[in-house]
Protein backbone atom coordinates (compact mmCIF):
# COMPACT_ATOMS: atom_id res chain seq x y z
CA UNK A 1 0.00 0.00 0.00
CA UNK A 2 1.37 3.35 -0.87
CA UNK A 3 1.25 6.97 0.95
CA UNK A 4 -2.54 7.97 0.45
CA UNK A 5 -4.28 5.20 -0.36
CA UNK A 6 -6.68 5.11 2.81
CA UNK A 7 -7.67 8.71 2.32
CA UNK A 8 -8.26 8.26 -1.50
CA UNK A 9 -10.26 5.14 -0.67
CA UNK A 10 -11.91 7.01 1.47
CA UNK A 11 -12.89 9.49 -0.91
CA UNK A 12 -14.46 6.58 -2.93
CA UNK A 13 -16.28 5.58 -0.19
CA UNK A 14 -18.15 8.95 -0.34
CA UNK A 15 -18.57 8.21 -3.58
CA UNK A 16 -20.33 5.14 -3.16
CA UNK A 17 -22.16 7.01 0.14
CA UNK A 18 -24.03 9.17 -3.20
CA UNK A 19 -24.72 6.15 -5.03
CA UNK A 20 -26.17 4.58 -2.46
CA UNK A 21 -28.40 7.91 -1.57
CA UNK A 22 -30.05 7.39 -5.21
CA UNK A 23 -30.67 4.13 -4.65
CA UNK A 24 -27.82 2.08 -6.67
CA UNK A 25 -25.52 -0.33 -5.48
CA UNK A 26 -22.97 1.42 -3.43
CA UNK A 27 -19.83 1.30 -5.70
CA UNK A 28 -17.51 4.40 -6.01
CA UNK A 29 -14.68 5.03 -8.29
CA UNK A 30 -12.02 7.53 -8.17
CA UNK A 31 -9.34 8.02 -10.74
CA UNK A 32 -6.20 9.87 -9.67
CA UNK A 33 -3.64 11.11 -11.70
CA UNK A 34 -0.13 12.51 -9.81
CA UNK A 35 -2.02 13.11 -6.33
CA UNK A 36 -5.11 14.91 -8.24
CA UNK A 37 -8.84 13.32 -8.70
CA UNK A 38 -9.34 13.82 -12.35
CA UNK A 39 -12.94 12.01 -12.38
CA UNK A 40 -14.87 10.16 -9.88
CA UNK A 41 -18.24 7.51 -10.29
CA UNK A 42 -20.51 6.04 -8.59
CA UNK A 43 -22.53 2.43 -10.21
CA UNK A 44 -26.05 3.83 -11.98
CA UNK A 45 -26.67 0.92 -13.51
CA UNK A 46 -29.77 0.32 -12.06
CA UNK A 47 -31.14 4.05 -12.80
CA UNK A 48 -29.68 4.33 -16.31
CA UNK A 49 -30.85 0.59 -17.09
CA UNK A 50 -27.73 0.25 -18.46
CA UNK A 51 -25.92 -3.11 -17.35
CA UNK A 52 -22.14 -1.72 -17.99
CA UNK A 53 -22.46 1.50 -16.28
CA UNK A 54 -20.03 0.29 -13.21
CA UNK A 55 -18.80 2.61 -11.58
CA UNK A 56 -14.99 1.56 -12.91
CA UNK A 57 -16.00 1.91 -16.59
CA UNK A 58 -18.34 5.52 -15.87
CA UNK A 59 -14.93 6.82 -14.39
CA UNK A 60 -12.58 5.28 -16.98
CA UNK A 61 -14.73 7.29 -19.29
CA UNK A 62 -14.71 10.39 -17.52
CA UNK A 63 -11.08 10.35 -17.07
CA UNK A 64 -10.68 9.81 -20.66
CA UNK A 65 -13.20 12.58 -22.04
CA UNK A 66 -11.09 14.61 -19.44
CA UNK A 67 -7.39 14.02 -20.36
CA UNK A 68 -8.13 13.35 -23.86
CA UNK A 69 -7.23 9.81 -24.65
CA UNK A 70 -8.43 6.10 -24.33
CA UNK A 71 -4.87 5.35 -22.88
CA UNK A 72 -4.72 6.58 -19.30
CA UNK A 73 -1.29 4.96 -18.62
CA UNK A 74 -0.41 7.14 -15.79
CA UNK A 75 -3.76 6.83 -13.91
CA UNK A 76 -4.55 4.92 -10.66
CA UNK A 77 -8.14 3.38 -10.33
CA UNK A 78 -9.33 3.28 -6.56
CA UNK A 79 -12.72 1.70 -6.59
CA UNK A 80 -14.90 0.45 -3.07
CA UNK A 81 -15.60 -3.19 -4.65
CA UNK A 82 -12.78 -5.52 -5.87
CA UNK A 83 -13.56 -5.22 -9.91
CA UNK A 84 -15.48 -7.39 -12.13
CA UNK A 85 -14.41 -9.31 -15.11
CA UNK A 86 -16.03 -6.60 -17.74
CA UNK A 87 -14.38 -4.00 -15.58
CA UNK A 88 -10.94 -5.70 -15.56
CA UNK A 89 -10.75 -5.60 -18.67
CA UNK A 90 -12.18 -1.75 -19.25
CA UNK A 91 -8.98 -0.98 -16.94
CA UNK A 92 -6.26 -3.80 -19.21
CA UNK A 93 -8.22 -1.70 -22.14
CA UNK A 94 -7.44 1.90 -20.82
CA UNK A 95 -3.78 0.12 -19.64
CA UNK A 96 -4.30 1.87 -15.99
CA UNK A 97 -0.93 0.96 -14.21
CA UNK A 98 -2.38 0.34 -10.92
CA UNK A 99 -6.34 -0.65 -8.99
CA UNK A 100 -6.52 0.02 -5.75
CA UNK A 101 -9.71 -1.75 -4.42
CA UNK A 102 -11.58 -2.07 -0.98
CA UNK A 103 -13.89 -5.21 -0.51
CA UNK A 104 -13.13 -8.49 -1.97
CA UNK A 105 -15.93 -9.98 -3.99
CA UNK A 106 -15.93 -14.11 -3.40
CA UNK A 107 -18.66 -13.72 -6.55
CA UNK A 108 -17.29 -11.69 -9.29
CA UNK A 109 -14.01 -10.56 -8.32
CA UNK A 110 -11.70 -10.71 -11.52
CA UNK A 111 -9.09 -9.05 -9.15
CA UNK A 112 -7.80 -11.93 -7.27
CA UNK A 113 -11.15 -13.84 -6.02
CA UNK A 114 -12.49 -15.45 -8.51
CA UNK A 115 -9.54 -14.09 -11.59
CA UNK A 116 -6.49 -12.23 -12.00
CA UNK A 117 -6.85 -10.28 -14.80
CA UNK A 118 -4.11 -7.65 -13.78
CA UNK A 119 -1.62 -10.69 -13.70
CA UNK A 120 -2.72 -12.62 -16.88
CA UNK A 121 0.28 -12.77 -18.76
CA UNK A 122 -1.98 -13.72 -22.21
CA UNK A 123 -3.10 -10.45 -22.26
CA UNK A 124 -1.85 -7.47 -23.90
CA UNK A 125 -1.43 -5.29 -20.68
CA UNK A 126 -0.92 -6.30 -16.94
CA UNK A 127 -1.67 -4.03 -13.57
CA UNK A 128 -0.42 -3.96 -10.20
CA UNK A 129 -3.60 -4.44 -7.53
CA UNK A 130 -3.41 -3.44 -4.01
CA UNK A 131 -6.97 -5.27 -2.28
CA UNK A 132 -8.43 -4.82 0.99
CA UNK A 133 -7.86 -1.03 1.62
CA UNK A 134 -10.58 -0.25 4.10
CA UNK A 135 -11.99 -3.18 3.37
CA UNK A 136 -13.98 -3.28 6.21
CA UNK A 137 -16.09 0.00 5.87
CA UNK A 138 -16.49 -0.67 1.93
CA UNK A 139 -18.06 -4.18 2.99
CA UNK A 140 -20.33 -2.56 5.64
CA UNK A 141 -21.97 -0.10 3.39
CA UNK A 142 -22.67 -2.52 0.82
CA UNK A 143 -24.32 -4.93 3.75
CA UNK A 144 -26.21 -2.08 4.90
CA UNK A 145 -27.83 -1.38 1.69
CA UNK A 146 -28.44 -4.93 0.69
CA UNK A 147 -29.90 -4.84 3.77
CA UNK A 148 -32.14 -2.75 3.69
CA UNK A 149 -33.47 -3.56 0.21
CA UNK A 150 -33.89 -7.20 1.80
CA UNK A 151 -36.06 -5.72 5.24
CA UNK A 152 -36.56 -7.30 8.38
CA UNK A 153 -37.29 -10.98 7.13
CA UNK A 154 -33.59 -10.94 5.34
Amino acid sequence: MKSGDREWMERALREARRGARAEEVPIGALAVLDGEVVAAAHNRSLTSADPTAHAEVLVLRRAGRKLGSHRLTEVSIYVTLEPCLMCAGAIVNARIPRVVFGAHDPRAGACGSLYQVGLDTRLNHRFDVVGGVLAQECAALLQEFFGRKRGPAG
